[in-house]
């Protein structure tokens, strides 16, 4: 007895339309390409986050204390372990707080606040840092990784690129890519201080570094001003 053709996995297109051979009623699946299309902002956010904040934190007063740790252990691999803690924790912290703010203050008062920040972000990237050397007084008896992340995390409260960190998960809203982002970008700013430690401070020219990190923030504050303005 001839059996008919085997069913055979149907085909899905953009729109989350499938179809059979041999014709009959579309049917409409679960799965679609839109979660690619959704990806690109969620990547675009990662890339920005991390490139703006890697600027931003050279020269910055968390980097310089790096090189104040490696200089004081001389153990690259735990100082490095606990930067990477404490910025995880700390800006995990600012990320969600950005975007629960978000959810608050939407429309144009949200983007003129936005603009605004990075604004003032962008002026304050052109001023020096200097090392800051707070640490809370039982850090000097612990090791190198407890010292670095209990330093470097209450170091970076109130930071720049801890403000930073609020103000792109705000206008992101997207809480992990704008964690990862930021904190790829801290690493990438502060493992080569942590390794090269005062050679490193000695050939970078901090001056030009500060202006390029207030162009990058005044660029995205001026463009948001813009977007309202023009309604």
């Amino acid at each position: 007895m001839a059996s008919g053709p085997a069913s055979r996995p149907s085909e899905t297109y953009g729109d989350g339309v499938s179809s059979r051979p041999g014709g009959g009623r579309p049917i409409h699946m679960s799965w679609t390409l839109r979660p690619a299309r959704q990806a690109r902002p969620v990547l675009s956010s990662f890339l920005l986050s991390a490139g703006v904040v890697a600027v931003a934190e050279i020269g910055d007063k968390t980097q310089l204390l790096s090189m104040m740790l490696a200089a004081r252990f001389r153990k690259p691999l735990p100082i490095a372990l606990g930067i990477l803690v404490a910025t995880l924790a700390n800006h995990a912290a600012a990320a969600l707080a950005g975007s629960l703010f978000a959810t608050m203050l939407q429309g144009p008062w949200m983007t003129g606040l936005l603009g605004l920040s990075f604004l003032a972000i962008a002026l304050w990237a052109l001023v020096p840092d200097q090392a800051d050397t707070g640490c809370p007084a039982p850090t000097r008896t612990l090791g190198p990784f407890l010292a670095t992340t209990v330093c470097f995390f209450f170091a970076e409260i109130g930071d720049k690129t801890q403000i930073a960190t609020i103000a792109l998960a705000a206008k992101y809203q997207a809480v992990l890519a704008v964690t990862g982002g930021t904190t790829l970008g801290m690493m990438a700013a502060n493992i080569p201080a942590v390794l090269a430690g005062s050679a490193l401070a000695a050939r970078l020219p901090f001056r030009v570094i500060r202006v390029v990190a207030a162009a990058i923030f005044f660029a995205m504050g001026a463009a948001a001003l813009l977007h309202l303005a023009l309604g």
